[in-house]
């Protein structure tokens, strides 16, 4: 009985170092050269630097993304469902980015991440509207990431979605995502939108939110909020899109 029982003690662990062996293997296949990954999501408030793009209510969203590993060069799309142009009297109902950069790591733990980015809202006629201009912008960006840190900076070098005379407007972004449990995750974000020759309209902007997983839709529920002008960041109807919410979206990538 106790050689029966040294001899299933021995294939146990015989099994165990092979599964470690894959798992290790696969943990450390390199990535393919290219790859190209897609994603759908909704959310009950599409918040774009704390301010509703959606008149609070729900929007739909989804893109693509082309990465090359080896150089670290990206490329993408995203398109959401918005409401702030038409609120604001322009055309269309769909924001519509596009992007490019390259990423790669400086020395171990620290990495970068630069690009541009064209936030396109076709024939918006915001340009016909008295106190607008084009809502197309077009900005460039830096990060750099150090393990769970993050800080970003962005400036336009267009006019900065609609605003006049706002060309060099910058946003400046930190963030973190502090593993929980493998599945669950805390994040944190503070940001900043200082809007050239238009001082009225800067405000700092805020987020505290769970991101979780779930059959391989990412869940995220956060508390959103900005100290934005009350009179200045508001829908036809007189809500501030601003103000402090409750935020819940789901996404999913394949």
């Amino acid at each position: 009985m106790l050689k029966k029982s040294v001899h299933f003690s021995a294939a146990v662990l015989l099994a165990v170092l092979a599964q470690n062996v894959l798992a290790q293997e696969a943990a450390e296949a390199p990535k393919p050269d290219n790859e190209v990954s897609f994603n759908l999501g909704a959310t009950t408030d599409y918040r774009y630097r704390g301010i509703s793009q959606s008149n609070l209510k729900p929007a739909l969203q989804g893109g693509a993304d082309y990465t090359n590993n080896p150089t670290g060069l990206y490329a993408g799309t995203w398109l959401s469902t918005i409401k702030w142009i038409t609120d604001v009297g322009g055309k269309g109902d769909v924001e519509w980015d596009v992007y490019a950069g390259k990423r790669g790591e400086i020395v171990p733990d620290l990495s970068y991440d630069v690009g541009v980015l064209s936030y396109i809202y076709a024939n918006n006629k915001l340009g016909d509207i008295t106190g607008f201009v084009d809502a197309n912008t077009t900005e460039l960006y830096g990060q750099l990431t150090y393990k769970l840190a993050n800080i970003k900076y962005s400036q336009s070098v267009t006019n900065l979605f609609g605003v006049p005379n706002s060309k060099n407007s910058g946003y400046v972004d930190l963030w973190t995502s502090i593993p929980l449990t493998d599945k669950l995750a805390l994040g944190l974000h503070a940001g900043h939108q200082s809007i050239q020759n238009n001082s009225q309209l800067s405000y700092t902007d805020w987020k505290v939110g769970l991101s979780q997983d779930f059959f391989d839709v990412s869940f995220t529920l956060g508390v959103v909020g900005t100290n934005a002008s009350k009179t200045l960041y508001v829908t036809p109807d007189g809500k501030f899109t601003g103000k402090t919410s409750l935020v819940l979206s789901a996404s999913k990538t394949f």
